[in-house]
């Protein structure tokens, strides 16, 4: 039996976003090669979706670049009509990646030497 721990995303990942009208892009690259597998098994369309329940994306597309063991998820219709039509400025796309970042992971314990971010 595999041990396994649950942290943040954050603890696996960083991330980098952008917004262009009402999409929002979220970009998640892993700290570590040998971290990429559970990225890719548990950063899913539908997890991502789940996260941001509460902004009701109308679809969440990922775009997988294992080369990078990065991936790109856009977000469409999560900013409330986009950066110039919204007075929500907690709606930016820059902003969302934090949220994303939070989700809870399963990991073999084993891969935690591989962690990077806060510990906290």
């Amino acid at each position: 039996m595999t041990t396994t721990i649950t942290v943040p995303l954050y603890r696996l990942a960083h991330s980098r976003t952008g917004d262009k009208g009402n999409r929002s892009n979220i970009s998640v690259i892993a700290w570590h090669p040998a971290l990429w597998d559970v990225l890719v098994e548990q950063v899913t369309e539908a997890a991502v979706a789940q996260q941001f329940a509460q902004r009701r994306p109308r679809q969440v597309t990922r775009y997988l670049l294992p080369q990078l063991q990065a991936m790109n998820l856009v977000l469409d219709d999560v900013l409330d009509g986009g950066v110039n039509d919204s007075l929500n400025l907690d709606s930016h796309g820059k902003a969302l990646s934090y949220l994303l970042l939070d989700l809870p992971v399963t990991v073999p314990a084993h891969l935690a030497t591989h962690f990077g971010g806060p510990s906290v």
